[in-house]
């Protein structure tokens, strides 16, 4: 647009705009109204096809003023390429740039084209790049999972102490939890599948059911040393009789994810992950609760056991006094 020349002609860039917004992409002129109905159209009115298919003929359309000018009068055109359409976020334009991942995960593949993007692109003064998308939620949900994951066992340590009331068996409860990792892993290996936020999220889970048959075990050893068994038989018979709930618990866990892992319609992809780490995790979990655990008990529990007996043999005890004889 020229303003001097425009200016000659009486005209402002906004009289040139509005005259070339309404040749060529139309004005609306009217509505037509149906009858008997409530449904209407816009009449929309501009130049024919042949008047605006090419620059030459849009420079002969006619602007107006006092002498009829055209828009060759007043302004240059010329054909340019440019964005259809001109995205704007937090006040900055942005162009997006997509692109999907398939047969890996988006962390290694955002990781690899972000070496490639820095090798051979050059940005101009002015201009940044942001990953965003699936990278960007994915970042920020592990961001989270760095905070919850830390609180969950925290809390988990508490509850466990508050059942025992010993560090030591707290600990042997926790120590659990790195084993139970190993079947969760193995099932994402095996399906090919990598680690999620999904994924995450089972693990969180697979964490509590270990939690829960390890309590079941350690709590009825408890009771049975209460009642007066020694070590080993109220080790053998707690394993013995806890066997049925463990296995059942499990089952009834592996049963009901089982759908969810075998899975492979629309929203597998979210499913998929969860489902496979419990249920991988959870054929493991009867072996390290039956097997592991009494070994780490009788390992190191005997041990305290053992002294706390001796201290309460060499504690020293008051005589007791003969009983009166009943009076005749």
């Amino acid at each position: 647009m020229d303003r001097a020349r425009a200016a000659r002609y009486g005209l402002t860039v906004n009289d040139v705009t509005t005259q070339i917004a309404a040749a060529v992409g139309g004005q609306e002129a009217g509505r037509l109204y149906e009858e008997g109905a409530d449904r209407n159209f816009p009449i929309i009115v501009r130049l024919d096809a042949v008047q605006r298919d090419n620059i030459d003929a849009i420079l002969r359309m006619p602007i107006g003023g006092p002498d009829g000018a055209t828009l060759r009068d007043v302004a240059e055109a010329r054909l340019i390429t440019g964005p259809s359409y001109i995205f704007r976020e937090e006040g900055s334009r942005y162009i997006p740039i997509r692109f999907g991942v398939r047969g890996r995960d988006p962390a290694s593949a955002v990781s690899e084209a972000q070496a490639r993007v820095a090798a051979a692109v050059q940005l101009p003064p002015g201009y940044r790049m942001e990953w965003v998308g699936e990278f960007r939620n994915l970042q920020d949900a592990i961001h989270r999972l760095t905070t919850v994951v830390p609180i969950a066992l925290g809390l988990i340590a508490v509850l466990l102490y508050i059942s025992f009331g010993r560090i030591k068996q707290t600990l042997m409860v926790l120590s659990l939890l790195p084993l139970s990792i190993t079947g969760g892993v193995m099932a994402l290996w095996l399906a090919g599948l990598n680690f999620s936020v999904p994924a995450a999220i089972g693990f969180l889970a697979l964490f509590g059911i270990t939690v829960m048959e390890a309590i079941i075990f350690l709590s009825y050893f408890s009771q049975l040393r209460e009642e007066g068994l020694d070590w080993d038989t109220a080790l053998r018979r707690a394993g013995q009789d806890r066997m049925r709930p463990v296995f059942m618990t499990c089952f009834a866990s592996f049963c009901g994810l089982l759908p969810m892992a075998l899975a492979s319609g629309i929203g597998a992809d979210v499913q998929k992950p969860l489902a496979l780490v419990v249920v991988g995790g959870i054929g493991l979990v009867p072996v390290f609760v039956l097997l592991v655990l009494p070994v780490l008990v009788d390992l190191l529990g005997r041990r305290a056991a053992i002294a706390a007996e001796l201290r309460e043999l060499e504690r020293p005890h008051p005589p007791r006094r003969p009983a009166a004889a009943p009076a005749e």
